[in-house]
């Protein structure tokens, strides 16, 4: 019996989709690979329980000729009043930068990475949180980024 690359390969996306301590998990295309400095992705996440620890996550795509080993994003990140509780600006590593070697999960070209950016963090009140994500690189459009995203997971007890 044979089997297609695509079919394994969704079947493998469905096998391991199914987290139960993802509580969100998003992201958005970059269209044509060209991050734009205006481009800034917003990704609004709803959080029930307070007394959990979540941990959060960017999520990247990249491809193989990315020209930077590092990236710098900007994060805003505002509470359900409305109220900024952050704006950060963080250096998150694509690559090794002595031997290019590209980090996180690779098929050919395209490289994906989970960074954490919060550890075990605790949301102060239940609601609607909104993060907003932007390039702040010096390069403007940002070549070979195909998507960023939030991933928002509940610590494991």
């Amino acid at each position: 019996m044979k089997f297609s690359l695509p079919a394994i390969l969704f079947f493998c996306a469905i096998l391991f989709a199914c987290d139960k301590n993802v509580v969100y998990k998003a992201h958005e295309d970059i269209d044509d690979g060209l991050w734009y400095i205006k481009n800034k992705p917003t990704f609004k996440v709803e959080i029930k329980d307070t007394l959990q620890a979540y941990n959060l996550y960017y999520v990247l795509r990249n491809a193989l000729q990315y020209p930077y080993y590092n990236l710098y994003l900007t994060r805003q990140f505002i509470g359900p009043d409305q109220k900024v509780i952050s704006n950060t600006l963080e250096e998150v590593y694509l690559s090794n930068e002595l031997t290019g070697k590209p980090y996180g999960n690779g098929l050919g070209d395209l490289f994906d990475h989970k960074i954490p950016f919060l550890k075990n963090y605790h949301f102060p009140k239940s609601g609607i949180y909104t993060f907003t994500l932007s390039q702040s690189m010096r390069q403007n459009p940002l070549p070979f980024v195909m998507s960023i995203g939030v991933s928002v997971e509940k610590v494991k007890m």
